[in-house]
Parts: C-alpha cells; sequence; structure tokens
C-alpha cells in the first residue's frame, strides 16, 4: 500500500509531508492517513512541534479530489451531509491537536488545502505561494471548514470577498489580511518554518497545550467564559511538575528542564 503521508522526526519536531501527486490533492485517504500520523503523534514523545507540508514546490495541497465529485452527484442528501461530517472530524482533530503545528506553504493552496492550513495554528508561506477557496467556480462552496474558520481568522467581509470570487491571492496579500504569519523569499520556507519550530520545542507541553486550548474554545466564548476556562488551566498548570522546574530554574538562574509532566 501506498503511504501519501510521511513523518519525519528530529529534536522534538515532527515534519509531516504530503505526498499525492502532481498537487498533493486532498482525497479521503490522505485525509485518514492524516488522522492516523496525527494521532500517533499526539503521544509521541519525539515530536512536541509538528510543521505540515506538501511534497515538492508545487503544491501545499491544491484542492480536494476533483476527480471523485462525479459519484457524489447521485448520493442521497443524507449520504453527503454524513460524509462531509466525517472529513470535519479528521479537521477538527488537527485543529485540536494538543501540540503547537505550523503549516508550511510551499506552493498552490487551494480549497482543501486553503482549509487544512487554517486547521494549524501558525502559517509560513513562500512569496511565490497563491492562497484561495475557488470553489464558487464549480458551483460549490468550501465544505472543509472554510466557511467556519476563516472567518473567524480574517473576518467576515475579507473571507467573503475570497469565497464569493473565489479569486486567488498572493502570499503577501495573505500576510496582509491576516491569513499567513510570514512570508519568506521561495526555498526559504521549510527553513523557517523549523526557526519557529525551534523556539517552541523546549518549552512546556502542559503550557503550550494548555494556551492552545484555552485560545480555541475560548474563541467561541462569551469573555466572561473565556476567563473562567482562562482561571481554571492558569490554576491546574500550578499542579504541574514542569511549573516547580520552571520556577525553581529561574531561581537559580538556569535554563529549565522540562519533562511536560
Amino acid at each position: 500500500m501506498v503511504e501519501l503521508v510521511s513523518v519525519k522526526k528530529e529534536a522534538g519536531i515532527a515534519l509531516v509531508t504530503i505526498d499525492n501527486p502532481p498537487v498533493n490533492a486532498l482525497s479521503r485517504k490522505v485525509l485518514e492517513e492524516l488522522a492516523s500520523v496525527f494521532a500517533n503523534l499526539e503521544d509521541d514523545p519525539g515530536a512536541n512541534v509538528v510543521i505540515l507540508t506538501g511534497a515538492g514546490n508545487r503544491a501545499f495541497v491544491a484542492g480536494g479530489d476533483i476527480k471523485s465529485f462525479p459519484k457524489r452527484l447521485n448520493m442521497k442528501k443524507s449520504e453527503l451531509k454524513l460524509s462531509n461530517m466525517e472529513n470535519h472530524e479528521i479537521y477538527n482533530q488537527l485543529a485540536n491537536f494538543p501540540k503547537p503545528t505550523i503549516a508550511f506553504l510551499n506552493g498552490y493552496t487551494f480549497g482543501g488545502g486553503c482549509e487544512l492550513a487554517l486547521t494549524c495554528d501558525i502559517r509560513i508561506a513562500e512569496e511565490q505561494v497563491q492562497l484561495g477557496l475557488p470553489e464558487v467556480k464549480l458551483g460549490l462552496f468550501p465544505g472543509g471548514g472554510g466557511t467556519q474558520r476563516l472567518p473567524r481568522l480574517i473576518g467576515e467581509a475579507k473571507a467573503k470577498e475570497l469565497m464569493f470570487t473565489g479569486e486567488a491571492i498572493s502570499a503577501s496579500e495573505a500576510k496582509e489580511i491576516g491569513l499567513v504569519n510570514q512570508v519568506v523569499p521561495e526555498g526559504e520556507g521549510l527553513q523557517a518554518s523549523y526557526t519557529v519550530a525551534k523556539k517552541m520545542v523546549n518549552h512546556s507541553l502542559q503550557a503550550l497545550s494548555r494556551i492552545k486550548r484555552v485560545i480555541n474554545e475560548g474563541a467561541e466564548l462569551p469573555l466572561s467564559s473565556g476567563l473562567e476556562l482562562e482561571a481554571e488551566e492558569f490554576a491546574s498548570i500550578f499542579q504541574t511538575q514542569d511549573v516547580r522546574e520552571g520556577v525553581q530554574a529561574f531561581l537559580e538562574k538556569r535554563k529549565p528542564n522540562f519533562q511536560h509532566r
């Protein structure tokens, strides 16, 4: 069986690469392999930060597997919804993965690829990258979480513009609207992604995972409820061994040696 998703681990950083030529289309098999890979990485002590990218230099992920769309035309509405919700489970799994994730965008990032990038915490794009949600050109609309995650990230008006027109934008424009965090020269994206990952990898996962959870969940709550969630997690983190190590290291003027417990 051909594996479409590979993992390479080094110094606490896992590089997850989608390799589905020619443009790394986001087929159901790719999604299932991503789900399996991230499930394994969740409890892997050798992976504290994950970088997600596409093989080659043509595309991160250029969209969904459009060749599979014709068979959907004869499916019942209930079947289509169930299939889509199964995909959402995988997108949600990646979005709620309890470790920092970085999407390294090295080429076309369209449709489902853009939606996949939205599940990551940080997006780093090379300058030649184009991003977009072109589904409307097929009479469709984004069905991988794009209608929900993109407005929350960049605001409703700009998100509607991108989805209504279906037009692609450059990496630099994506940075201007907050869709990507960094834009770097062509060929330097992987190094830039590792540079960011190295700034996180030695921090306590007890802290990193709580930061991610409180931000993700708090964004859907009223401010008062979000602050209560923050207070709950702030209290719980003081029960960890890593906080004791961090405080002691500060007092002893040395670098902490976190055990992620």
